[in-house]
């Protein structure tokens, strides 16, 4: 049978089930009214009355759902799951200059974090340098400066980076950060084999939901392949490619949009791969996954069984992968940014506290718990450390990481793992009639796709079709945040940081600098060509982050996109 073009009905309602909604249903809702006129999911998807065996009757049990850890992963990449390894608890940290975010790093792993992630300030996802005159003023505001792999040395200082895998929140100059962290591992005598983590690197999501971006798609997709490749040879226990979901849902997407959109663009590097001759079982080994977790807990579950199952027939169907390890989706969750609010904020624990559990009832390897004051600032010491505990919590105190998959066999939870698998790919479908994400991206369809969900989603909120408690019900002033002080920058970081560039660039070798950026330009734009071993040697020479972008801004231009979807 082939999954990916088959399209399932919905279960017709048994004589059983149609004579109790007749008989006790609708005498219950006599008495009393039901709650909504309709019942749907956060997404929009209809919600039954009541699920049986019937709407598990087209789902085998064998092929569909089978067992944790075998093909087709519905139930888990690892046969095990948290009864071996536990999910690796991984709290986003950034902001100022590298030895704050080092001194953050050494307190969240003192308090029980087993995995490192890093966001860069704006400079540094757009390819600047902090003492380029338009971004000076955004120097380490939304994450940490990086100037140069000097910076990278400060940022890692005493982390054993052959011990704790680090994940770094990077984009359009990702490959410049990925080679930063091989050099630093190299000059300090970690073996590229050693070197664990992952960068997030998915640029197409990036014109769809998050606009940091800088090259035309089309180019920018290249360099991700290059950085793909790069790993595989260099650093293979490292994914080069976090396909990234986490800011398409943020930005509006529903559950469904939010698969079919992260696996299209996973698609589209792994088929720009297939083009240079590269095999997808040389890469996709190393592709890992990021998702958003939001707050319909069950939708959320289903969701992420859906795409593990969705995936898996990709690779071995579309992609024709014949190593298991291809066909496994590893996912890092984070809990929805866009649901925390600045109204009543102690309420963000409990939403994150249950976007959590949602997380690790779907199985994730991997995550990143939000903290209560992120609507007003940079996460405080004392709000993360809650944000830390509250994955130690589910951890050792809920249960139910003790059981793999525990709320496998649900009618509800399994018809709907199917129904977003299925619509998930009638999306893919669609894109792949355009030509596939670049021309999905570059004709607006994407955006607009994301656009209209979000309007949807607001007009929702504001005629209170949908309640966010203390915004548009149970409102009251409260604002407080129960007695954490709220993160304050230090106003003296920019000053700080260009002093060191400066001191970096007066004590380089200018001539080696020159002649790493002239190799890379000769090769900038031949498509044939892996560009990683040029940029690497830059970075080595202490290039800058815009020095080696400005390179590829002038071969390959910077995108403008439609501002008409």
């Amino acid at each position: 049978m082939d999954h990916l073009n088959a399209v399932k009905e919905p279960a017709a309602g048994s004589a059983r089930v149609e004579k109790w909604k007749e008989e006790r249903l609708a005498k219950d809702y006599e008495r009393i009214s039901p709650r909504r006129d309709e019942y749907k999911t956060l997404s929009g998807l209809e919600i039954d009355d009541v699920y049986t065996e019937d709407d598990v009757k087209d789902i085998d049990p064998v092929e569909d759902i089978g067992l944790p850890g075998e093909y087709p992963f519905t139930r888990g990449p690892h046969a095990s799951m948290y009864r071996g390894r536990p999910w690796t608890i991984r709290q986003v940290a950034g902001f100022g200059q590298a030895e704050d975010t080092n001194g953050r790093y050494k307190y969240l792993l003192a308090h029980g974090e087993t995995g490192l992630s890093t966001d860069f300030d704006l400079p540094t996802l757009l390819g600047f340098d902090s003492d380029h005159p338009e971004y000076r003023r955004e120097i380490g505001k939304i994450g940490v400066a990086v100037d140069t792999v000097v910076d990278f040395h400060a940022l890692f200082d005493g982390i054993p980076l052959e011990e704790v895998s680090t994940s770094l929140t990077i984009n359009a100059s990702a490959a410049i950060l990925l080679a930063m962290y091989r050099v630093v591992g190299d000059e300090r005598g970690i073996a590229g084999t050693q070197l664990t983590g992952t960068t997030q690197n998915d640029i197409l999501k990036e014109y769809t939901a998050q606009n940091e971006f800088i090259f035309p798609p089309a180019k920018a997709a290249e360099l991700v392949v290059d950085t793909m490749e790069y790993g595989a040879q260099v650093m293979p226990r490292f994914n080069p490619l976090n396909a990234c979901g986490y800011h398409i849902r943020d930005a509006g997407a529903t559950a469904v949009q939010e698969v079919g959109l992260t696996l299209s663009a996973a698609l589209c590097y792994l088929e720009l791969a297939q083009q240079r001759g590269i095999h997808p079982d040389t890469l996709a080994p190393r592709v890992s996954f990021f998702w958003d977790v939001h707050n319909d807990f069950l939708e959320e579950v289903a969701k992420m069984r859906a795409a593990r199952r969705l995936w898996a027939r990709l690779t071995r169907e579309r992609l024709k992968c014949t190593d298991p390890r291809s066909w496994l989706m590893r996912a890092h969750c984070q809990t929805a940014g866009v649901s925390l609010t600045a109204q009543q904020p102690l309420n963000n624990v409990a939403r994150t506290a249950i976007q959590a559990l949602a997380s690790v009832l779907g199985g994730t390897q991997s995550l990143h718990t939000n903290s209560l004051d992120e609507a007003f600032a940079i996460p405080s010491e004392e709000a993360i450390k809650v944000a830390v505990r509250t994955q130690q919590l589910i951890l050792h105190e809920t249960g139910v990481a003790d059981v793999v998959d525990p709320l496998g066999g649900s009618y509800y939870i399994e018809s709907l793992t199917s129904r977003i698998e299925e619509e998930a790919m009638e999306l893919i479908g669609r894109i792949d009639e355009m030509g596939g994400m670049i021309p999905a991206i570059e004709t607006g369809y994407a955006n607009q796709l994301i656009a209209d969900s979000a309007w949807e989603q607001q007009i929702a909120l504001e005629s209170n079709e949908r309640v966010t408690v203390g915004v548009n019900e149970f409102v009251d002033d409260d604002r407080s945040t129960g007695g954490v002080e709220l993160f304050k920058p230090d106003p003296g970081v920019g000053e700080r940081q260009i002093k060191r560039l400066k001191e970096v660039k007066s004590s380089r070798e200018e001539k080696r600098v020159a002649a790493a950026l002239r190799d890379l330009e000769a090769v900038a734009g031949d498509l044939h060509h892996n560009r990683m071993p040029e940029i690497e040697e830059a970075v080595r020479a202490r290039a800058t982050v815009e020095e080696i972008t400005d390179v590829l801004r002038n071969t390959w231009g910077i995108y403008q996109p439609s501002t008409v979807f």
